[in-house]
This record gives C-alpha cells, sequence and structure tokens, in this order.
C-alpha cells in the first residue's frame, strides 16, 4: 500500500490559536483526507513547540513549572482541532519523552562526526524570537524578524557546520523544482542563498541563561536551540508515534508551514538531514498569511479572529470551505465575516445545499422516498461525474485546494443547471414520461452522491450529512473506487434538512427572527449561559488601555476578569462589589491579560452601569 506522510508545523506552546493556525491545520488535514479516500496509508502529524525562553518566563511568572505550563497551554491547541474536525493520526509534544532521546541521539551522531563545533561567538539576542542575528542583519537595533529590540551577547556555545551544505542545496533546489512551492517562496529560498554566504547555526544556550530545553548529550552545560529541537519531530515522530509500516514512514511527503518559517524549514532542517546522511522531504510548501481586511493580525490592531468564535456563529464545514475557496493557497489570504456569508449563501446555500434539498425533496415527492430505477445512463452527467477525480487530483497534487473546489462546483453547476433543463416538475404531470422522470431523478441522487465524496475532505460533516440524505449509512467510499451506478435503486431517502441555511448580512446564522427582526434563541439556549453572582476583591487598570480593568471576582473561588469598564469605573470603586457575571464563557486574552468571565452591564459606549442584584447573596450563587 502506498503512503502519505504530511505535518504542520508544531505550534508555539505560549501561543493562543488563532485563524493562522487553523489555516495550516486545515490545509494538511484536507490533503491527509484525500489520500485516505485514494487508499493510502496516512500518518498526519501536528503538534506543540514546549521548550525555550518565552515557555520558562511565562511559567515563572504564574508560579509553574515549565511543564505544569506547557500542559495546561497545549490543551488550546488539542482542543480546537478537535471543534475543526481534524483528523490528525498522531499529537507529538516536544516534552515527550521519546522525541527527547531522538533528539539527543542525533545531536550525538552530528557532533561525534565533526558536524558540530564549540567557539566563542559575539551578536544581537532577540529574546521574543530566541534568536542570534548580526551587526548587519538587525534594523535601527530591532529584531528584522519581530521588530522588537535585540540585546547583544558574548558567549560560548556550539554551532552546527551548516555552512558547509550551501551549494548543495542550492543543487537539490535547482534540480527539484517541486522541493519548495509556491514558486515564489523558492525564489526567495534560492535568493537568499546565492546572494550571501551560509552561516553556521549556533544550536545551544548555557543552561545558566536558559534551563528549559533539552540538554546536550556531550555538554549539560548546555540545552539544545529550540529551533534545532522543534525540526526534529518531523522524524522523531515517525519512531514512536507512527502506525507500523513495512515501507517505514521517513521522508514527509509534504511539510506546510507558513511563509513566516519557510527560512527555517528550507534552509535549516534541509541541511541538518544532509548532514545525517537522510533524504529530504519531498516538499516544503510556505503557505501566505491571513489577514483581515487587508490588514494582518495583530494583538495591538485587536484584528486577531478566534477561530471558535467564527465557528460558532458559522459552523465548522462553511469555516474550512472558506479558508481554501476564497484565495490561492500560497498567497496571503484575506478574512471578512462580509467575504464568509456571501459564499455560504452563494456556493452552499444556493448552489450545493439547494442542489441536494431539491433532489431529496422530489425523490419523495414524485417516488415516495425511494431512488427511482433508472431506463438509462446519460453520458454526459456520468463521464462528468467520473472524470472529476482526475481533475481534482492533478490539482491537490500542487496544494491547489482552490482550483480542487472549483472542478467540484463544475459538477454542482451542472446538476443545478440539468434540472433546470429537464424539469422534473413538467414531467411528473405527464405518465406516459414516467420513467424518463426516473431517470433524470436518479441522475442527480448519483451525482449528488459523488460530491459527497469529493467533498469529504474538504467538509467532512457536510459530507456526512449527504450520505444521510441520500439513504446511505456506511461510511464514504474511496474515491478510487468510486464508479457511477453505486446508489441502489428503492433505497429510502429521509426527510431533508437544511445543509447551509442562508444568512442575512449582519445578523446570525441562526434562531430565527422577532417581530422587530431581532434574532430569537430558545430555552434551551438560555440554558447554556452560567451567569453567576461575584464580589470583586482586587481591581486595576491594564498597562496600555484606558478602558480595560483587570478584576478578581470572588465567584466561590477567583476569577481573573477583564473587563471594558474603565472609562466608567475607577478601580477602587469597584472592590467590595457585586456583580452578575457569565461564569462558563471560554476563556479569552485581551491585551495578553487572560480573561475567564464577562460581566453584565447596561448602557451605551462609555455610559454603562454594572449589573447587580437588589439583595444581598452568596458569592457563587446562580441567577436563574
Amino acid at each position: 500500500m502506498a503512503k502519505f506522510y504530511v505535518t504542520t508545523p508544531i505550534y508555539y506552546v505560549n501561543d493562543v490559536p488563532h485563524i493562522g493556525h487553523a489555516y495550516t491545520t486545515v490545509a494538511a488535514d484536507i490533503l491527509a483526507r484525500f489520500n485516505r479516500l485514494l487508499g493510502k496509508e496516512v500518518f498526519f502529524l501536528t503538534g506543540t513547540d514546549e521548550h525555550g525562553q518565552k515557555v520558562q518566563k511565562a511559567a515563572s511568572e504564574r508560579g509553574l513549572t515549565p511543564r505544569e505550563y506547557a500542559d495546561r497551554m497545549v490543551e488550546n491547541f488539542r482542543g480546537l482541532w478537535k471543534r475543526l474536525n481534524i483528523s490528525n493520526d498522531a499529537f507529538i509534544r516536544t516534552t515527550d519523552g521519546e522525541h527527547v532521546r531522538v533528539v539527543q541521539e542525533v545531536l550525538q551522531t552530528l557532533y561525534d562526526r565533526g558536524e558540530i563545533v564549540k567557539r566563542p561567538y559575539r551578536g544581537w539576542y532577540c529574546v521574543p524570537d530566541e534568536r542570534f542575528w548580526t551587526g548587519k542583519e538587525i534594523v535601527d537595533g530591532n529584531c528584522p524578524e519581530c521588530g522588537r529590540p535585540v540585546e547583544e551577547l558574548e558567549e560560548e556555545n556550539y554551532f552546527f557546520l551548516m555552512s558547509r551544505y550551501r551549494e548543495r542545496l542550492i543543487r537539490h533546489i535547482e534540480d527539484n523544482p517541486g522541493y519548495i512551492l509556491p514558486e515564489t517562496r523558492r525564489n526567495e529560498v534560492m535568493g537568499f542563498l546565492t546572494s550571501r554566504e551560509l552561516g553556521d547555526l549556533c544550536i545551544s544556550r548555557p543552561r545558566k541563561r536558559l534551563s528549559w530545553g533539552i540538554p546536550l548529550p556531550f555538554d549539560e552545560d548546555y540545552v539544545t536551540y529550540v529551533w534545532f529541537d522543534a525540526l526534529l519531530n518531523y522524524y522523531s515522530a515517525t519512531r514512536y508515534l507512527a502506525p507500523p509500516s513495512g515501507r517505514g514512514w521517513w521522508p514527509a511527503e509534504h511539510h506546510i508551514v507558513g511563509k513566516d518559517i519557510l527560512t527555517t524549514h528550507a534552509v535549516y532542517w534541509s541541511t541538518m538531514l544532509m548532514a545525517l546522511g537522510m533524504e529530504l522531504p519531498g516538499n516544503i510548501f510556505a503557505h501566505g498569511w491571513c489577514t483581515v481586511e487587508g490588514r494582518k493580525m495583530s494583538k495591538s490592531l485587536g484584528n486577531v479572529v478566534d477561530p471558535l468564535e467564527v465557528i460558532d456563529r458559522y459552523g465548522v464545514d462553511a469555516f474550512r470551505y472558506f479558508l481554501f475557496r476564497e484565495v490561492p493557497f500560497g498567497l496571503d489570504g484575506d478574512f471578512s465575516a462580509d467575504a464568509l456569508v456571501a459564499r455560504i449563501n452563494s456556493d452552499l446555500a444556493n448552489d450545493l445545499g439547494n442542489l441536494v434539498s431539491r433532489s431529496v425533496t422530489m425523490t419523495r415527492r414524485y417516488f415516495g422516498g425511494e431512488v427511482p430505477e433508472p431506463t438509462g445512463v446519460e453520458a454526459e452527467a456520468k463521464g462528468l461525474a467520473e472524470g472529476l477525480l482526475e481533475r481534482v487530483r492533478r490539482r491537490m497534487e500542487r496544494l491547489a485546494f482552490q482550483k480542487a473546489l472549483e472542478e467540484i462546483w463544475t459538477l454542482v453547476a451542472y446538476l443545478n443547471k440539468y434540472i433546470d433543463t429537464n424539469q422534473p416538475w413538467a414531467l411528473s404531470r405527464d405518465p406516459s414520461k414516467r420513467d424518463r422522470l426516473g431517470t433524470v431523478i436518479y441522475t442527480v441522487l448519483e451525482g449528488v452522491r459523488f460530491l459527497a465524496v469529493h467533498l469529504r475532505p474538504f467538509m467532512p460533516g457536510s459530507s456526512e450529512e449527504i450520505c444521510r440524505q441520500l439513504g446511505l449509512d456506511g461510511p464514504v467510499e474511496d474515491l478510487a473506487g468510486l464508479r457511477w451506478g453505486g446508489l441502489k435503486p428503492g433505497t429510502r431517502l429521509p426527510k431533508p434538512r437544511p445543509l447551509f441555511p442562508r444568512i442575512k448580512p449582519g445578523e446570525p446564522p441562526a434562531g430565527g427572527e422577532g417581530p422587530e427582526g431581532r434574532s430569537l434563541i430558545g430555552i434551551d439556549d438560555f440554558a447554556k449561559l452560567e451567569l453567576r453572582v461575584g464580589r470583586v476583591s482586587r481591581a486595576e487598570r491594564i498597562k496600555g488601555s484606558d478602558k480595560l480593568l483587570r478584576l478578581e471576582v470572588d465567584l466561590g473561588e477567583t476569577r481573573q476578569i477583564v473587563a471594558g469598564i474603565g472609562r466608567a469605573y475607577e478601580p477602587e470603586d469597584l472592590v467590595g462589589k457585586r456583580v452578575v457575571v457569565v461564569a462558563n464563557l471560554r476563556p479569552a486574552r485581551l491585551m495578553g491579560v487572560e480573561s475567564r468571565g464577562m460581566l453584565l452591564a447596561a448602557g451605551e459606549g462609555d455610559e454603562l452601569s454594572l449589573i447587580t442584584p437588589e439583595r444581598e447573596v452568596g458569592e457563587g450563587t446562580r441567577v436563574r
């Protein structure tokens, strides 16, 4: 059986997952699901990068060990992948004991071969990026990557002799045009390699300065540079997390990364593998950034998109579809709620959803809900459907997800036009055309079945729902075995339900409307809110904001809550005050401060009044 190994980057555990993390991971998930449908044995790896100075510092500030802090933070990523319906086969953590052993084994091998040497070093160090820069590389005293101040350090460290492999790497990229994609990224790497000398890579940090890392096996006074440790996850996972495979799992077919970490993968990782005498991956694909209404996401701009909020509002499959239909994979992609709603209403509700609803509804109306027996085969529909796989496969091989979806939508458009051209409602009024009606309805239903299978990598939940509406109980079959005529006549279809209800701009996608156009919710929705009475025990302003206050609220347990009431209340006026808190709100970070709840207040703009209980009630009392 052919194998397919795909990876995401391992995400820095200090980060809060955002739409960029989701973009990369869903891309890898689409590839993994598609190749499983082709009948391949798939290994899909993702995980977290948990060593380094930032983790050590954050843990210390919270009175935790780095491992305790990492154990808490890693759940942010596990939870998001579950909500996004990510089908990863393994989740690696760089704190795994097995990973640590592989890293030390590799370090010892390179050291024994003379690929690692110790020497004094003086350079400019960026603490947030945990990276050294030369004087020529820094910009106005700041890190060229993140723009924050650097500090000059002089110390002895260990270096991987990366410079030895410059010419060999250039030749490999020239001989393998698909090694780095898209082409613009390959050109960037070639420009980097050909316009300057390639230096050696500092791969250690003194333990007296940084203790949270993997100790060097040949010098306990040093730990491994976090990037050297992190990149090895792609190999170490094949040693202890991958399912048994007669062919072995290395090398990976695809490393999916963001363009901001292209150099570390295309240069550092490639030369490390060359020094180890190992095969290089088949492809490193560096996609663009997710922008928001044309601007790069930034905490300071307050435009970081929480994928969980988007999923809650619009649904996971609509979100997955939008990410890869709107912009070619590889370019920067802009996210806006208006564009997402437009895609939902046009592509998903009008085109796909309406097609499924029409086909099932007509089957129930004209044939009592049973798939009719066709009297012939519509050659054009059959050819288009059976030829879809090869067209989609060509697109997927180049990670052209947008083009693959366009190919699938040619069948969506064809089937909708086929219905309009053949007019089943007119055929149903003529008893002599009963056989023709059966062929038309069968053709549409069978075309929809082909769509369900091809859409599974992109929208797995919707694919399953389409199969359910077609009366198919089993799992979606392999693409390789998909043949026209697989939908059995006589199959009973259930009552259809909307796949993608239309959304009115500016309104939430579900709930209906009240008499004044307001969105209504049911009692079950209201019951999901957990409102409790609390007492403010401490309040202070958040530096850099005249609106946000950091509160400690006693709800029977102490909660930290960030509230935007700083223009209506002074911190000292709040201490001792009883408030009503949404206690089961998902944690969020505002200006870098975690908030675990929300206060209820009335008013507009800065004229706010906190909601308080009329009578004295205990901390933690439920509001009903």
